[in-house]
């Protein structure tokens, strides 16, 4: 069940699913924003979404599937943070214990947040050990549920949801999306968000963002099989972080994609800023990096009526406060 590719069908399962857990987040637009880029722009602020991601609607749709024989253990996941506290938010409204694995140099908001939802911590050094190895022993250990954070057909259907969400939405506007562009690590939101639009909105191009030097997933696709990061690279992008795509949602965005991007830490800070000003929204580096991609040039939208995914807003005061002042 686990290895089985989900489908349109499976994301609007989901929707049903997290109807009133999951906050429905508007699909915004800004004539300022329009105008300081050349065209019409439609954003979904997953900011705004309950533990302050996207995350959460996977977390959810995977964690109320758990048969009842098999909740006494709990949950254990791994994550760089936005993952770590939608598992811990739906752990604790089902009332499950939640062992989180999570990196050393995880931003404090994020650390505090998994906390506050009631969640254990288990730290690694994401450059020198294995996530996944260590995980799994927790998993054995507690005879616990493992929580994926991408590689999981419910945890893409439950992220697809927000690209369902933007169909639906842009049509209540009497509109059609000619290009919707994802933030992407594993490839999950992006991955499940094409299930969506191929069913919805057949006409949409859907593109995948990575930052510069972690762009395994634009790399794997055009070659065909899993490529990993090269060692040693770095990004403030700390939510996009995965060293290489999901094998299931490697699948799905292969096949549906129409390409990946590319955005600069830089441009990605000038995101920030523009999500701030104009949309008055606190956007952390990784949920930026779709608007990076049109304000640096990287998706030319002239002419196009184009949706954007702010994933998340958990970034700490002090990186947010330098994003500004840059």
């Amino acid at each position: 069940m686990l290895d089985t590719l989900p489908n349109a069908t499976d994301v609007r399962s989901a929707a049903l699913r997290i109807e009133g857990k999951a906050y429905k987040t508007p699909l915004l637009e800004v004539p300022l924003l329009n105008e300081h880029l050349g065209f019409r722009l439609l954003v979904k602020p997953e900011t705004l979404q309950r533990t302050g991601s996207f995350k959460f609607r996977g977390a959810y749709n995977r964690i109320s599937r758990i048969p009842e024989d098999q909740q006494q253990g709990g949950v254990v996941a791994f994550s760089s943070g936005n993952h770590a506290q939608g598992v811990a938010a739906a752990a604790q409204i089902h009332d499950l214990p939640a062992l989180i694995v999570m990196p050393s140099d995880t931003p404090e908001i994020k650390i505090a947040n998994t906390r506050a939802y009631g969640a254990e911590i288990v730290f690694y050094d994401r450059f020198g050990e294995d996530r996944e190895a260590i995980a799994e022993k927790l998993v054995a250990e507690k005879k616990a549920t493992l929580v994926r954070p991408f590689d999981d057909p419910m945890i893409i259907a439950g992220q697809g949801t927000v690209g369902l969400e933007m169909a639906q939405q842009a049509r209540a506007l009497d509109t059609t999306l000619d290009a919707v562009l994802s933030p992407c690590g594993g490839g999950g939101l992006v991955g499940g968000s094409a299930l969506a639009l191929a069913s919805e909105s057949p006409q949409t191009e859907v593109y995948a963002v990575e930052p510069e030097d972690f762009d395994d997933t634009a790399r794997s696709m055009v070659a065909g099989e899993r490529l990993s990061i090269e060692p040693g690279a770095t990004s403030f992008c700390d939510a996009l972080l995965s060293p290489e795509p999901g094998r299931l949602t490697l699948q799905i965005n292969s096949r549906l994609l129409s390409g990946g991007l590319t955005v600069s830490d830089k441009a990605v800070t000038q995101a920030m800023q523009i999500a701030f000003r104009y949309l008055k929204l606190v956007v952390e580096p990784g949920g930026a990096v779709a608007l990076a991609a049109l304000l640096s040039g990287q998706y030319d939208g002239r002419g196009k009526t184009v949706g954007i995914i702010l994933s998340g807003g958990n970034v700490d005061e002090e990186v947010f406060r330098k994003a500004l002042e840059t």
